[in-house]
């Protein structure tokens, strides 16, 4: 008893030897244990904080080159600026591109920052995680939603567009519209404006959405000779609905304009 006391003493704890007390002994183990955990999901956290405080950076620094890859554009164009001037302007611009491009291989301990992969992290001791959604990923990423052409003519009745249900979200715009044979009919250009729909009618409209008909976009195109000549012919031939997503997401592409 005399030992059991001392040790008791030296060490603060009540229960120094399972003889202690066996069940008290391991929930305090199973406490400690998750302590250890909770501290440790605590530390994931906080570095998925210090990766996008990073990639949050990069991206300012972006936006700031951008702006001002934007102005040299301009200033390039003024017509009493010499020759020397503009290959200044131009020497910076390509400086600011290459800048640009190089951001997207830039890593955060050795994890790329721009990969476009999501990445898990363990949030609490239950290893319950949260996908941390990559930033090219979120814009790159083609993704496809099913509906309808509700009409063949667009807000007024213009025959320009179609009137489609699929649900269009922001960034939308610009996207493909394709038929079941994976064939580009238009391109998504605008949603209407829920708020000013409900106050012209006193309805509020559910997915109603506009597309650009490929028609008119095809005589664009055809006009130039070289575009022309790469044109697809449209496919004729039933296909799967998966080969359709897949024929679709691989064609799809990011137009990044300065």
């Amino acid at each position: 008893m005399l030992s059991q006391s001392l040790a008791r003493l030296s060490s603060g704890s009540k229960v120094t030897s399972p003889a202690d007390d066996s069940a008290g002994l391991a929930v305090s183990m199973n406490l400690v244990s998750q302590e250890s955990e909770n501290t440790a999901a605590s530390n994931n956290i906080a570095d998925a904080i210090s990766f996008n405080q990073t990639q949050d950076g990069y991206l300012s620094q972006v936006t700031s080159a951008l702006d001002r890859m934007s102005e040299l554009a301009v200033q390039a164009q003024d017509v009493t600026k010499s020759s020397s001037d503009v290959a200044l302007y131009q020497n910076e611009f390509s400086t600011l591109a290459s800048y640009v491009n190089n951001v997207s291989t830039e890593n955060f301990n050795g994890v790329s920052l721009f990969a476009g992969t999501a990445l898990n992290v363990t949030i609490d001791s239950s290893g319950n995680t949260f996908a941390m959604q990559g930033v090219i990923g979120q814009v790159f990423a083609p993704k496809l939603a099913k509906g309808e052409i509700a009409s063949l003519s667009g807000a007024g009745d213009d025959p320009r567009y179609f009137q489609i249900s699929v649900p269009v979200q922001p960034g939308n715009s610009g996207g493909a519209l394709v038929d079941e044979r994976g064939n580009v009919i238009g391109i998504v250009s605008a949603k209407l404006d829920a708020a000013v729909a409900l106050a012209a009618s006193g309805a509020l409209p559910k997915n109603v959405n506009y597309a650009v008909k490929s028609s008119l976009l095809l005589s664009f195109l055809e006009s130039v000779p070289d575009v022309d000549a790469k044109l697809k012919k449209p496919n004729t031939k039933d296909e799967a609905f998966e080969d359709m997503v897949k024929s679709a997401q691989d064609a799809a592409i990011l137009v990044l304009v300065y």
